[in-house]
Order: structure tokens, then sequence, then C-alpha cells
């Protein structure tokens, strides 16, 4: 699936720092960070710990966010984790027939090793959140890549399609999951006033993926075989854990001469006392997993928020179909014919058409002209992108597929600048963090279920234009049914809305009337004091 957008974990969630804290360079001086709770004022550009009342400079405790600076090594630390992550269950095909002749699996049950890798991915949200408001963001990313490394290493050397089930789908999935939803969430933090474009240059580390990822998999196949190239890949996951020491924590200033940790009284001393705090830590931490799932499990927003459900409705049964083209494009190719280093280029076309066509789409969206119609470009997006893999059953020529991942990876790339933007314009943004987790929970079904089932048609049809026909039906009715239920839901909301009151504000709206003010710095007011003397 598309990026989760940076806002998602920002506007609603704390974020527990780490305490030790990172040094930052500021006035010439290293300060010192120290962790906290933090609560943004997007309108000023300031985190603050705690209550208190805010003015034009930073008041004691709060935390500046720096749009620029150390957040443009995060943001490339970002591309670098969504590369690494998002994009690589889609570059699995690489190595789906040698699966299938290394385990004697048939279609259904080698696609079970992408799709519970990539519902895995979107389902593990809530332990995500969980572990981000106890350790702070900096340790998920790099637990993530611990997990995400070590599955595809122990992958290597399975002996059954089942334990792959286990290493390459659940581990390394959930390892994704926390490095991708952790890393996005910094990085909404480190930017306030460039928040839209630093989440639209992230996004691209997706397609970025989608470009090096088929190739490099191809080229250790060939040289090492799936296993070796499992091992190397594993090896590679694991520079999510030095993407991730590079997303130091922020933090308020600490003054100097103030320890780093807080004296802890003694607890009882001996084993005794490490004992009960283990098992505090742990408690503290099945409570804050607990609390995570309840908020962001919005059921009673589902059951009271039509157009939510209407949406949810209609992006589950997009996912049965959306992802499954990328999945089995390599195996068609290549099952007529094709060299696999020219289905590998299939992917890498399309990775590079997301790098193109998303910045600007991003910008060409946020225009006047699109507000309150991003909901109908979204929806037509989904019908030609539905639409577009019916151009498969034509034949599986090299310049047919070109033609295929091109309107495919441009209709795509609306899709995924568009589908949070329409989620946010669907809630409250209050709203926004457990309607976007019980939405990955319910795609996550259906992402799971979809290249099984795909893999079932294909075993007993024999040939894979049925399934992309199927596939081709699934999306472009999805994008069917967005359309036309929105439309009605609008002219319902008109004709419910008294006369001379306008209809409800979206974030849109909102985002218009609020300001972003810079906070100066001490070296701005220091050259303002020069000024006035």
């Amino acid at each position: 699936m598309t990026q989760r957008n940076g806002d998602s974990g920002t506007r609603d969630r704390s974020l527990q720092m780490d305490s030790s804290g990172a040094p930052e360079q500021a006035n010439g001086k290293d300060q010192e960070l120290e962790g906290g709770n933090i609560n943004r004022n997007p309108e000023e550009g300031v985190e603050k710990v705690g209550g208190g009342p805010q003015g034009s400079a930073p008041m004691p405790g709060a935390v500046v966010a720096p749009d620029g600076g150390w957040g443009w090594v995060v943001l490339v630390a970002t591309i670098l984790v969504l590369a690494l992550t998002l994009a690589f269950p889609s570059c699995v095909g690489i190595f789906y027939t040698d699966l299938q002749k290394e385990f004697q699996a048939t279609n259904s049950q080698t696609s079970w090793v992408p799709s519970i890798m990539t519902s895995v991915l979107h389902a593990g949200g809530p332990f995500c959140s969980a572990l981000v408001e106890r350790f702070g963001c900096r340790a998920t990313v790099m637990l993530g890549g611990v997990l995400s490394g070590f599955g595809m290493a122990a992958s290597s050397f399975t002996n059954s399609i089942t334990e792959l089930y286990i290493t390459a789908g659940i581990i390394t999935g959930l390892g994704f999951c926390f490095s991708f939803q952790a890393a996005v969430t910094i990085l909404g933090h480190y930017f306030v006033r460039r928040r839209t474009f630093a989440n639209a240059m992230s996004s691209t580390g997706t397609a970025l993926g989608l470009c090096t990822l088929p190739i490099l998999g191809h080229y250790l196949n060939t040289e090492l075989g799936w296993r070796g190239s499992f091992l190397v890949l594993g090896a590679l996951l694991l520079n999510c854990c030095v993407c991730g020491a590079l997303m130091r924590p922020l933090g308020p200033r600490r003054p100097r001469g103030q320890p780093l940790m807080p004296l802890k009284q003694p607890d009882g001393g001996g084993c005794g006392g490490g004992t009960r705090q283990s098992k505090s830590r742990w408690r503290g931490l099945c409570d804050s997993l607990g609390a995570s799932l309840r908020k962001h499990m919005a059921f009673d927003l589902f059951l009271k928020n039509l157009h939510y459900r209407v949406y949810s409705i209609g992006i589950t049964w997009m996912m049965l179909g959306f992802v499954v083209p990328l999945v089995y494009l390599v195996p068609y190719a290549t099952d007529n014919g094709m060299e696999r280093s020219e289905a590998a280029l299939l992917l890498s076309i399309l990775g590079i058409i997301n790098i193109i066509v998303r910045p600007p789409i991003g910008l060409l969206f946020n225009l006047p002209w699109f507000k309150g119609r991003h909901i109908y470009v979204f929806s037509s997006a989904l019908l030609v992108n539905g639409l577009s893999n019916s151009i498969c059953c034509l034949g599986a020529s090299f310049p047919v597929l070109v033609v295929y991942v091109v309107m495919y990876g441009l209709s795509m790339s609306v899709v995924g600048s568009l589908m949070f933007t329409v989620l946010m314009q669907t809630v409250d943004m209050s709203a926004f963090p457990s309607a976007l987790g019980l939405l990955a929970v319910m795609e996550s079904v259906t992402l799971l279920i979809g290249p099984p089932l795909a893999g079932v048609l294909v075993d007993r049809t024999g040939q894979y234009f049925h399934m992309f026909l199927v596939c081709s039906f699934v999306v472009a009715t999805s994008g069917l049914y967005l359309m036309v239920s929105f439309y009605v839901l609008g002219q319902r909301d008109k004709k419910s809305a008294p006369k001379g009151q306008p209809l409800a504000v979206t974030d849109q709206d909102v985002s218009t009337q609020c300001q972003y003010s810079s906070v100066p710095t001490d070296g701005a007011k220091t050259q303002s004091e020069d000024h006035s003397a």
C-alpha cells in the first residue's frame, strides 16, 4: 500500500522521547535534548511539553520544529526506510518461480508469502503506536530494522513454505511496520510549515525502492540463488537501524548541570527490586498496548460517520485487487517467455514513473480548484487503474506490458497522493489516527487474502489473464462505488443543510485559517537587539 501520511502519527499522538537525549547544535554550542510528551501547535511551529502560554518566542520547556536543519537528515533517512520497507513486498515476485520450484508449491501457496508480509505491515499499526509511546520513534525504527533483517536472513535457511510464512511473512512484515510507521511519525515532528513538502518527498521512497530492488534482486538471484539473495537482503534491511539512529528525538533544552537521568530512589535493592521493576515495565507496556488498541480502533466512528463508513468499505474492497498485479506481473511475464531481467525492468519503470509524477501531482492537487473535488479525482484514478489491468490480456510482450505499467503507474501515483487527503476530509482531524488505524486493519484483511485467491484462480485455469480481469473488475467497481456514493451523500448534505448556512468545514478549510508563524531563534533575537540599539 501507499505510504502512511506523517500527519496521522503527529497530530493526535504524544511521542515518548528517548530519556538519554541527543546532542544538537544550537548557537554554536552542544545542547542536550530530553524526552517528554509533546503537544504540537501547528500554528506557531512549536511543540510544547505540558501546558502553558504560547508567545512569539519559545517558552521554557518548548520544542521548536526545525523545518530544516537536522530535519533534512531525518527526511533522507525516512526516504531510505520507505524504500526498504514499503516497496519490498512487491519485489518478492522476482523470486516467485524459484520458491515454487524449491518447495513444490502452487501459485496460491507461494503468494501467501508477499500477502502475509503486506498484511502484517499494515495491521501492526496499533502495536507500533504502543512501542512509539513507550520507547520513542528512534528505538522503534531500529527494532524494526533488526526484526526485518533477522526475518529475511532466517528465511534463507527455511526448509518449507510454512516456515517462510513465519520468517519472511510475519517477522519481516512486523519489522517493516515498526520502521515505516515510526519513521513517518518522527518526520511529522521535525516539519510543520514544510510538512506537506516533506511528506511528498518521503513518499518517493516507495518509488525509489521499486526502481532499485527488482534490479538488485534479479542480480543477486542470478549470482547467489534465492537463499543467498535473502541473506544479503536481510543484511541490507539492517540499514533501517542506521537510519533510525539518525532520527534523534526532539525535546526541550536541558539546563546545564542537570543530570541526564533522574536519580532513582532505591527500590528494595537486590534481585527483588530488579524483578519488581521488570514486572512494572512489562505491565506498563501491556497497558500502553491495550490503550493504543482502544485508541486506534474507531468502531464507534465507523458506525456513526456514514462518509467514513462508505470510504472504508470502498478502500477495503479496492485492496482486494490493487496490489495483486504487482505480485504476479513478473511471473506472468516470465511464464510467457520474457527474460527475467526484462520482467524486473518493468517494476523499475513503474518506480521511475512514481518518482517523476508524485511530487508535481501533490502540488497540482493543492490548487484551490480541486478543493472539494479530491474524492472524484481519486475515484476516477481508481477507475483508470482498474481498467489498465485489462491491457495485460492483450498479450505478454514487452511493449504491451510497458504500456500497462505506464498506465498503472500514473493512476497509482494519483491514488497514493490522494488516499489520505480524502480520509482527512471525511473525518474530523481529532479522530484521524483512530480512523486510519481501523482502516489499516480492515484493508489488511483483503491484502492478506487477495494474492492467494488470485493464485487459486491461476492454478485452476492455468492462465494469468483471468486474474488480471478479476483485478480490473474489483478496482474499477471500487472507484465507481466511491464516486456514486459520495455524489449521493453530497446531494443529501446539500438538501439537509438549512438555507444560507454553509456546509461543514473540511480540513482543507481549517488549514487555510491556520497560518504558520515562525519562531525567532536566539541568534535572530540578538541581531534584532543590536539593530534596535
